[in-house]
């Protein structure tokens, strides 16, 4: 990847050399620091991360002065860079100072954390969070090691994740999608289940992070729409009230009243019963499929999308849905 400059051309490495030669006094000047941690900016940006990071680890903090969650983040992010003792290397980027880089890399929120490996972001986290999560981040960058790679590898390393996640072990699975993402930066898969990762860990922050790293070819991919639906649908139970007793409550009294009963379908779906949901958006269709601009409809072919065309429950919902519309 290659950010743009004011001049509208790439910013290479080479184009930034004297730049981050004259950084480099200038730091020196300013004090002792550790040769692992810089400040760093869009001149200096390709040498100090894109092309560094295909040596070794290049995390990247984004932040800014008035930033309390920075000021908590950017101390502990440095101590544990620092204990890493060149695994990895840090470079920190004061977004006020550099808003082209913010809008480029679509920085929304600060403190965003990106890890860059082989010139590409291959993980990345928003907020500040403890020092024992940023040890594990660290340890996961800079502790991966020897010649692998392909898609042989690839595909093995996945299946291993996939099993994981399945059996409810969360850190092997993320381990093993972020073994993947060092070794093919952007993959849509290994990004999806690391994201899934920490969705199902109620991480939904740096679930969204982590799925900004797909690469440009992978954006379209099943894994990362599917996740993408799943986030969807985590946004919208959290604006629903909860209260399923009151909601049913409600249609008792009037069976007519849509939307209590789509408020329940998306309160049965944040409770993990999606079977029932499922049923619940198809009534409302079969009462009225134009209700709401065919909100039951759309929501269903979300939920659908975020299991994926091979579960059982899309399958059976999908049939069930077309009888309805077809009949």
């Amino acid at each position: 990847m290659a950010l743009i400059g004011p001049s509208g051309r790439p910013v290479t490495s080479a184009a930034a050399q004297s730049a981050a030669q004259s950084a480099a006094k200038s730091e020196a000047s300013a004090g002792p620091k550790s040769p692992h941690i810089k400040d760093s900016g869009l001149e200096t940006f390709a040498a100090d991360v894109l092309e560094a990071s295909r040596e070794v680890p290049v995390i990247v903090d984004f932040w800014a002065p008035w930033c309390g969650p920075c000021k908590q983040l950017g101390p502990a992010l440095e101590k544990v860079v620092s204990e890493a003792n060149g695994s990895v290397k840090l470079v920190k980027i004061n977004i006020d100072e550099n808003q082209e880089i913010a809008r480029q890399l679509r920085i929304q929120s600060i403190p965003t954390v990106y890890a860059f490996k082989n010139g590409q972001p291959v993980d990345g986290f928003m907020g500040a969070i403890p020092e024992s999560q940023i040890r594990a981040f660290v340890q996961t960058l800079g502790g991966a090691g020897g010649a692998h790679g392909g898609p042989d590898h690839a595909a093995e390393v996945l299946a291993a994740a996939d099993e994981a996640f399945a059996a409810g072990d969360l850190g092997t699975a993320a381990q093993a999608y972020a073994h993947v993402l060092q070794d093919e930066p952007g993959h849509p898969k290994a990004v999806a289940g690391l994201a899934r990762c920490y969705l199902k860990s109620g991480d939904v922050e740096r679930a969204k992070a982590t799925l900004q790293l797909v690469r440009p070819d992978g954006v379209g991919d099943e894994a990362i729409r599917a996740l993408e639906a799943e986030l969807k649908l985590r946004e919208q139970a959290s604006d629903v009230a909860s209260d399923m007793a009151d909601l049913l409550a409600k249609l008792q009294a009037n069976p007519g009243d849509h939307q209590s009963r789509y408020d329940l379908a998306l309160a049965l779906d944040a409770k993990g019963d999606r079977e029932a949901a499922l049923d619940t958006l198809l009534d409302i269709v079969k009462r009225d499929r134009k209700w709401n601009d065919e909100a039951a409809r759309k929501h269903l072919v979300t939920l659908f999308e975020a299991m994926g065309p091979t579960d059982p429950l899309t399958i059976a919902g999908r049939r069930k849905l077309s009888g309805i519309l077809f009949s």
